[in-house]
């Protein structure tokens, strides 16, 4: 049996997938969570699920704490996390209620602390290789679940991270297409980034919602929009999660 975290994006947060619920409050040097950690079990599995927002959706993407995050799921011995997230598709084919299965970032966030390290012992620099910032195992178990499920997604994507709230001018929009995203978010890359950095592997199911703006043939992106996506496919990332997580060693 291993302990393994879920992080729950925006409405993708659910604590009614686990069986033997409870609260679990963790005293992090980083900070204090939103919310308790719910702790349940999913099969053989214990499940440490984190609403990455608070539970009552109340911290806004930039002032998300992901050292904290992190270091309570390092702390409470989580040795695998599964992200969840909802993205903006940057290419025609990622459909709205499309699943990505990221294999790649782009960091384009500028106020966030992404690292553990704040010093330097004498002589002995960290720098983390990121070449490979999700891990594959668990990527392939992903896409496994949405080929088993009939679920349509993709087995790959990069994903670029902004700061938000605010939602991509179509100048940007555009740039970052041209930057080879596939899709765009809020919170993906600093997490993976400090989830290396602990040593714990990390992967991360996206769930494409709208169109961000480059498309001129219809309306940008709404939160309203988003919700209405959400609320249509959020069992698939569920149902996604739960085997997953089963077939998980």
């Amino acid at each position: 049996m291993s302990i393994i975290g879920i992080i729950g994006g925006s409405g993708l947060d659910n604590p009614d997938i686990l069986d033997n619920p409870r609260d679990e409050q963790v005293v992090s040097p980083y900070g204090e969570l939103p919310s308790p950690v719910r702790v349940g079990t999913i099969g053989k599995h214990t499940i440490c699920l984190v609403a990455r927002h608070g539970r009552e959706h109340t911290v806004p993407p930039t002032q998300v704490n992901s050292r904290a995050t992190i270091d309570t799921l390092r702390t409470l011995g989580c040795t695998a996390i599964l992200s969840t997230t909802a993205v903006g598709s940057l290419r025609q084919e990622i459909a709205r209620g499309d699943l990505v299965i990221l294999d790649q970032f782009i960091d384009f966030t500028r106020h966030r602390q992404v690292t553990f390290c704040e010093s330097f012992a004498p002589h002995t620099p960290i720098h983390m290789p990121m070449a490979e910032p999700f891990d594959a195992s668990m990527r392939a178990l992903l896409s496994e679940s949405c080929e088993v499920l009939g679920i349509p997604h993709h087995k790959q994507g990069t994903v670029i991270t902004i700061e938000g709230p605010r939602f991509s001018t179509r100048a940007e929009s555009n740039m970052f297409r041209l930057w080879g995203a596939d899709v765009i978010n809020m919170s993906i890359a600093p997490e993976s980034i400090l989830a290396s950095e602990a040593g714990i592997p990390y992967a991360a199911v996206a769930m494409s919602t709208d169109y961000d703006c480059w498309k001129t043939d219809e309306p940008p992106v709404t939160w309203d929009d988003i919700l209405h996506i959400f609320k249509q496919n959020a069992q698939k990332v569920t149902d996604v999660l739960i085997r997953t997580v089963g077939k998980m060693p």
